[in-house]
């Protein structure tokens, strides 16, 4: 029964995994609106939750000719999705951050992030009742 119910789960719990870091890509990039030649990222939510539905999110392995080197793995598999943002509009201090830009899509993330949660609440509220008989 727990591994039925992991399967039903496990979709939605990349989803929010991925919704998770956009978000945190997201408020980076406001973050560091001023900074000086600050590169923006954010990530291609379709193309990271399939890569992650598909186990293709793990990172390359490269190959070491020594002990001593790194291996070159990342600490979230989802860094391999995060790409460089184009620049809408140049700015002198080399920064690609466009304020209204990421304010929209962080509010956009935010609220798909909450439908994603509200989904799985009912997803377990029905999965409940179907157990108890009601």
């Amino acid at each position: 029964m727990t591994n039925r119910l992991d399967n039903a789960l496990q979709f939605h719990q990349d989803a929010l995994n991925a919704r998770a870091y956009r978000q945190q890509l997201l408020s980076t990039n406001i973050a560091n609106a001023d900074t000086p030649n600050y590169k923006a990222r954010d990530v291609d939510f379709s193309a990271a939750l399939t890569g992650a539905l598909g186990s293709r999110m793990g990172p390359l392995a490269l190959a070491t000719t020594a002990h001593g080197h790194q291996s070159g793995s990342t600490a979230n598999p989802l860094e391999a999705a995060a790409r460089y943002r184009t620049e809408q509009q140049a700015s002198v201090d080399g920064n690609t951050v466009n304020m209204d830009v990421e304010r929209a899509a962080f509010a956009e993330n935010a609220l798909h992030y909450e439908a994603s949660i509200t989904f799985i609440n009912g997803l377990l509220r029905s999965m409940q009742s179907a157990v108890q008989g009601q």
